[in-house]
């Protein structure tokens, strides 16, 4: 552990729990159907679009039960530290330099939070709001369905929704 981990109380091992839940998110956010059948762009923004929908998603079902399990809301800030390191990496494999990751990061962690507000506004309000939430947020291809990417991501929420913390934490949900 750095001195700085200690300082700020961070504990490597704590973020470590989450990874199975990390991975779940990206396996998610990978499937063909996304791409192959709704229409997301198989691209680096589209993957990107998607991983943070899925991430997204689960954010909100860790803050639904946040007053009842406060673990929840540490679960939340580690897997937001999970989803920064994938994504530093990932920039810096592309070729991003150390002077440019920063303010990329900043704003990937920006999108996210848009994603997190715009998916818990269009929740409620089914198909057709989640239909024009997605066509604002993702980036799709001209042959995309958003009805049926509306349908396909609610179908999700709820998968995720009716997930217990623990299937969460351990990444067995939404199988």
């Amino acid at each position: 552990m750095t001195v700085l981990s200690r300082l700020l109380g961070k504990r490597p091992e704590s973020r470590e729990a989450l990874r199975p839940l990390w991975l779940r998110v990206v396996e998610i956010a990978r499937e063909k159907r996304w791409y192959a059948e709704l229409g997301v762009a198989d691209t680096v923004p589209g993957r990107f679009d998607a991983v943070t929908l899925v991430l997204a998603l689960v954010m909100i079902r860790l803050d639904r039960d946040k007053d009842q399990d406060r673990a929840l809301v540490e679960a939340a800030a580690r897997l937001t530290e999970l989803f920064v390191d994938d994504m530093d990496g990932q920039l810096r494999q592309s070729g991003v330099g150390d002077l440019v990751v920063g303010k990329r990061m900043g704003r990937l962690v920006s999108v996210l939070g848009g994603r997190i507000g715009a998916l818990r506004e269009a929740l409620p309000t089914g198909p057709f709001g989640m239909t024009a939430v997605l066509e604002r947020n993702m980036t799709l291809t001209d042959k995309a369905d958003p009805v049926a990417l509306a349908n396909a991501v609610l179908t999700l929420h709820r998968r995720i929704d009716a997930a217990s913390a623990s299937e969460l934490m351990a990444g067995t949900f939404a199988r």
